[in-house]
């Protein structure tokens, strides 16, 4: 079947969601958040109010202003998870230097004896040069004005710029388990598997809040292993389904037990999750009873 809708402009939008049963209390500021946030964009959070999703007709009584507060918590929500990630981008990146040179030199990254998918490695090494060219950093600039071989500039300097994905790919195909075993205790995490699941995830994460996605109600193909004990505080995972987002919350607040003294993350969650009491938790994935999880618990100062 071809695809023959044409554009629409705000205002027969507006029209048409109101002919579908949405309330709209105040059209002119209706008409500029639809400006300024795109009609399939909000799509995503009205799909909620809708009775079926074949005609578009709304719940009754559906406000406008319940799908704006809807798409604001998942904002609030994106900044807070995109924040927890970058410490625990930065901490992975910290410890992978640190324990693989220690082990295996300044340039392992280089050398393709020390991964076990050569095909995965080649495109990590691509990655990484397109990087390098791509990076302003006045380190680099100054080490190639200095140095011409190798090619690349140490993993303490190379690895600075290379992005989180590249970075977990790295790490899941390194041979030596042990330096892994090494980075993923470093972490928390008593086996290296747990942690090459949870980047993997994490990843998919973090790039979905980079690119302004919806993280509320979403499945995630790329779900943590969940071991059901671990040594730090943890949580009951018997009900815990992995494709939701409740899940990769749980390995976010796991991991920055570890790296952030004082982390405010939890904190800044449960804040969240008071200010929009209407907002769905269980569409997210958290279980009845998650708030009593010691994870989840407040820290008592």
């Amino acid at each position: 079947m071809r695809y023959n809708k044409q554009p629409t402009d705000i205002t027969t939008q507006l029209a048409m969601l109101k002919q579908r049963g949405l309330i709209v209390n105040d059209e002119d500021t209706a008409l500029k958040q639809l400006a300024s946030i795109s009609y399939f964009r909000l799509a995503s959070y009205w799909r909620l109010f809708e009775i079926d999703t074949t005609n578009h007709q709304f719940v009754s009584g559906t406000r406008l202003e319940d799908v704006i507060s809807l798409y604001n918590f998942d904002k609030k929500l994106r900044t807070i998870i995109f924040t927890a990630i970058q410490d625990i981008e930065v901490a992975l990146r910290t410890r992978i230097i640190h324990f693989f040179s220690l082990d295996h030199g300044a340039f392992w990254f280089m050398d393709a004896s020390k991964f076990t998918n050569r095909t995965i490695f080649q495109t990590c090494i691509d990655n990484i040069q397109n990087e390098l060219n791509r990076s302003k950093e006045e380190f680099l600039q100054e080490h190639f004005a200095k140095y011409d071989s190798p090619s690349m500039p140490p993993v303490w300097k190379t690895l600075e710029v290379v992005s989180f994905g590249n970075l977990s790919k790295l790490y899941a195909n390194m041979k030596d388990t042990n330096v892994k075993k090494e980075v993923a205790r470093s972490m928390g995490l008593p086996k290296y598997d747990y942690m090459e699941s949870w980047l993997r995830s994490l990843t998919v994460l973090r790039n979905c809040c980079a690119h302004h996605g919806r993280v509320w109600n979403r499945r995630f193909p790329a779900m943590p292993q969940l071991p059901s004990r671990l040594p730090l505080s943890w949580v009951d995972t018997s009900h815990i389904r992995p494709m939701k987002l409740y899940a990769q919350l749980c390995t976010i607040l796991y991991l920055e037990q570890n790296i952030v003294p004082n982390s405010n993350i939890k904190q800044q969650l449960l804040e969240l999750f008071k200010d929009y009491p209407n907002v769905s938790l269980r569409r997210m994935g958290f279980p009845h009873g998650w708030e009593s999880e010691p994870l989840w618990t407040p820290k008592i100062h």
